[in-house]
């Protein structure tokens, strides 16, 4: 990921999530309301006011727990099931 004119960035995680290998960098802009933030090469993002929010997220959005992972086999179960 490249990083744009006024970013600098904050921390890269590493990991997976629904079997594909993600990775996760995390970025400050001051130019933006919500100066921190994260985006991950899965196409997924968010953005928080302060650097408090930033790394527990993005860490477990590479590292998701049992119950995190049980969602997301739900939805997709529950997705490809409308899908039809």
């Amino acid at each position: 990921m490249e990083l744009q004119e006024n970013e600098v960035w904050v921390g890269t995680f590493h990991g997976s999530h629904d079997g594909h290998p993600v990775k996760v960098t995390a970025t400050c802009d001051d130019s933006r309301p919500e100066p921190y933030g994260w985006n991950c090469t899965c196409g997924a993002s968010e953005s928080f006011p302060t650097e408090q929010g930033v790394f527990p997220t993005a860490r477990r959005h590479t590292h998701p727990t049992r119950i995190d992972q049980l969602r997301q086999l739900a939805a997709r179960r529950f997705h490809t099931r409308r899908a039809r």
